[in-house]
């Protein structure tokens, strides 16, 4: 059977990819979750999974790790110097030889201005001059991200500078089961870009109604221009660079940014995506059930 490796398999994104995978039908021992502490992973370890060492900062781990696979999902790192930890990656995956390399990149990444998409757009480059047969993940916005700051939305409400624009977020693991259907059914699609959105195309102040229904309270949604915006995280504690990056990704969904109707989620999910109010419940469910 096909050798898989997922980098980052015990972040929020990668954990749900080998879930995907063993749902599939991928044998465990055909999964190798390369990860930074592998220590984090001792219950995919416990399932069967192969657990790897790989750390995109040190090269002599990543090939290593990556030796036997077949295909790989290189999953984004951590803004900061990421675009040299990916090469790494690359280079790795082109040492041993892999038949298909994934990579979760960002929606319209090479037509959109947003300042967060430029390690992407980089990372996208590097993989084709690798030679690299190749499938990029162009994620949007993920539903959850609406959900990171919960308590003092409830409280304060949202705050961006989208000017009403329309996204299509899905549910992160949406897009898990997507990479699993790239990494197995759609493997020998080399060399392709999917372009990956869910069906509902939202406002924020129509996230902001349905977070409403979820939760029984008024949510506000407050819309300021970007530099207004970035003015406010910085009030709130985050470096001015930080702040520009999300009030410009803010931005990029009034300016159309961070949506899409092409349909790939869904072709390859062999569903409709998740809708945002049941993600919803879902993450307010699992919160009450850990508090």
């Amino acid at each position: 059977m096909t050798t898989i490796a997922v980098t980052a398999a015990t972040g929020p994104l990668g954990r749900l990819v080998v879930a995907a995978l063993l749902d599939r039908g991928v044998a465990a021992e055909s999964i190798i979750a390369a990860v930074r502490s592998p220590e984090k992973a001792a219950d995919l370890a416990a399932q069967g999974v192969q657990v790897r060492r790989a750390d995109y900062a040190e090269p002599d781990t990543l090939v290593p790790a990556l030796q036997g696979a077949e295909r790989v999902l290189l999953i984004s790192g951590t803004p900061g110097n990421r675009l040299v930890e990916h090469g790494n990656v690359i280079a790795a995956a082109k040492e041993v030889g892999v038949e298909l390399l994934a990579y979760t990149g960002i929606l319209n990444s090479d037509t959109t201005t947003m300042l967060l998409a430029a390690d992407h757009k980089a990372t996208e480059q590097l993989i084709k001059e690798s030679g690299l047969p190749y499938a990029f993940l162009r994620n949007g916005w993920y539903t959850e991200n609406s959900l990171m700051e919960l308590e003092t939305t409830l409280e304060h409400g949202f705050a961006g500078a989208t000017g009403g624009g329309r996204f299509t977020p899905a549910a992160r693991a949406d897009f898990a089961a997507a990479a699993a259907a790239v990494l197995t059914d759609h493997a020998d699609a080399t060399n392709v870009a999917y372009e990956l959105g869910g069906d509902e195309a939202v406002t924020m102040d129509e996230v902001a109604e349905i977070l409403g229904e979820v939760t029984g309270r008024t949510i506000a949604n407050t819309d300021m221009p970007a530099e207004q915006y970035a003015g406010v995280l910085v009030q709130a504690g985050l470096p001015e660079p930080v702040a520009q990056v999300l009030a410009d990704a803010s931005a990029a969904i009034g300016r159309g940014e961070l949506a899409t109707g092409s349909g790939d989620l869904q072709r390859l999910i062999g569903r409709p995506s998740t809708p945002v109010k049941t993600t919803f419940q879902q993450a307010l469910a699992a919160k009450e059930t850990t508090t």
